[in-house]
This record gives C-alpha cells, structure tokens and sequence, in this order.
C-alpha cells in the first residue's frame, strides 16, 4: 500500500510541475509590457503617468500613435493566445488551459516589471478567448467592433465584450471549465474599467480622438 501510494504521488509530480510551469510562463508572457517599452522607446514617457495611467493599446493610440498602438495590440493579443496553445499543446486538460489565459491576463494586469500596475487586459483577453474558442473570440470582437463604430468609445466596447463573452460562450456550448474561468476573465476586465463605467455613467467617458 505504501509503495502504491509512493509510485502515485511520484507519477502526479511531472503533471503538476507542467501545470505549475505553464502558468508562470502565461504570467511572464502576459507581464511582457509592451504599451509601456512603446512609450518609453518612441516618447520618452511612462504611460503610467499619461492620459489614463493604463499601458494598453488604447492609451499607446492616445499618447504615441496609431502604428504603435495596432503594433501594441497584436503582441496582446498574442500574449493570450499563445499562452492557451501551449496549455493546449499538452493536452492535460481544459481546466489548466484557461487557467494559463488567466495567468495571462493578471500579468497584462499586475506585471511584476512595472510594479503591478498595467493594462485592462482587453487585447489579451482577446487573445485568451481566441486561443480556446476562436469562434467565440470572433464573435465577441464584433461585438466590441459594432459597438465601438456605433459611440466610437472604447472603454463602452470593451465593457459590452466583456459582459457578452460568457453568454456567447454558453450558447456555443462550451465546457463548464472554459465558461467558469472566463466568466473570472469577464469580471476582471469590468474591475479593471470600473472607474470607465463610472465615467460611462457620468457621460464623461472621451471618444476616440478625444484626450483622456
């Protein structure tokens, strides 16, 4: 019996090092601080310490610029997405796949480099949704795309993606474990864009063109 119990916990010891692994690497490729190299490289500035303090996509377009921010946006989006694949690649299971997305969207948020405080994890959202449900992902991108051509706010977007994720997702039949942990994802954007809604509310949220 104790050999058996031996030989058991010696065969889950390479599992749960895997998982542990994946989940620091969708931390550290999610802590990749790419809106903040965008702005200390071409302006000499801390995004940070710039229009809506956030070192996403949104605030590179605001402070830096159009390129820089769609350059910004594609590597967050590859943070999440290549995080899920490599989860995926082997195949343990899907519970540790959205987990590794999940560790990917703390580091976009609380990236150790800038002292935990980062970006609202939209793009690497994105990425992490695309990465187990493209479809899924698609279809929330056109909805942030609708209603962004429609009030041209991003934050409003983001926020109405965020909230359809999970019902998209339970309409396409996804797994109990890829709708819990998205749902996690989903309220962590919405916590990260809680002082946007309050201005959403205000009607003081800017437009796209307008200065934070």
């Amino acid at each position: 019996m104790l050999r058996f119990t031996r030989d058991l916990a010696t065969t889950h010891v390479p599992v749960i090092l895997t998982a542990l692994l994946l989940l620091a690497i969708g931390y550290t490729l999610g802590a990749i601080p790419s809106g903040h190299l965008a702005g200390r490289w071409l302006k000499g500035i801390d995004l940070r310490e710039c229009g809506s303090g956030s070192t996403g996509a949104t605030n590179v377009l605001r402070t830096v610029g159009k390129g820089p921010a769609l350059v910004v946006f594609l590597i967050d989006v590859g943070k999440g997405a290549l995080a899920v694949l490599l989860a995926k690649s082997v195949g343990l299971s899907d519970w540790l796949e959205v987990l590794a997305g999940l560790a990917a969207l703390a580091g976009h948020i609380w990236p150790v480099w800038l002292g935990f405080k980062g970006g609202k994890a939209v793009a690497t959202g994105f990425g992490m949704f695309l990465g187990l449900a493209w479809p899924v992902g698609l279809a929330c991108f056109g909805l942030f795309m609708a209603v962004i051509s429609i009030f041209r706010i991003v934050s409003l977007s983001s926020v109405v993606a965020a909230i359809g994720l999970p019902v998209l997702l339970v309409v396409s039949g996804g797994s109990t474990a890829y709708i819990s942990v998205l749902l996690v994802a989903s309220l962590m954007v919405l916590w990260r864009h809680r002082s946007n809604i309050e201005r959403l509310i205000a009607g003081t949220e800017p437009k796209i063109g307008q200065k934070a």
